[in-house]
C-alpha cells in the first residue's frame, strides 16, 4: 500500500473507531445529531452527488479538514470528476477568501490519494 492510500485508509479506520466510541456513549443528543447528519445527506429534492458538493463546498470555507476529507471521498464515490472537483474547489475559494487556499492544497492532496 502507498503512502497516498494510507493516508485514507488511516482517516477511514480513525473515524469508524472514534465514531464508535462516540455513539456508545449513548448520548441522545449525539445520537440524534449523527442521524440528522446522515438523513441530510439522503436522496430528496437535490441528489446525493450535489449534497456532496455542497458538503465540501461548506467544509473548505469552515475550514474543516476532517469534513473536507469526508465529502472528498463522498464525491469521489458519486463519480464526481477532476474537473468538477476544481470547480467545487473555485466556489469554496471565492465565497471563503484566500484563507481556504491551504485547505485546497489539503483536499487536491487527498484527492489524488483517492485515485491511487
Amino acid at each position: 500500500m502507498t503512502n497516498k492510500n494510507n493516508a485514507v485508509s488511516e482517516f477511514n479506520e480513525y473515524r469508524a473507531k472514534m465514531n464508535e466510541k462516540i455513539l456508545n456513549a449513548d448520548n441522545l443528543v449525539l445520537k440524534r445529531l449523527f442521524n440528522l447528519d446522515t438523513q441530510t445527506y439522503s436522496e430528496g429534492a437535490l441528489n446525493v452527488k450535489t449534497k456532496e458538493m455542497l458538503g465540501l463546498v461548506a467544509s473548505l470555507v469552515l475550514r474543516c479538514d476532517d469534513c473536507v476529507k469526508y465529502h472528498l471521498e463522498k464525491c469521489h464515490q458519486q463519480n464526481t470528476t477532476t474537473e468538477e472537483l476544481f470547480e467545487i474547489l473555485a466556489v469554496a475559494n471565492i465565497v471563503g477568501g484566500t484563507i481556504v487556499i491551504p485547505h485546497t492544497r489539503r483536499a487536491v492532496e487527498f484527492w489524488e490519494s483517492l485515485h491511487s
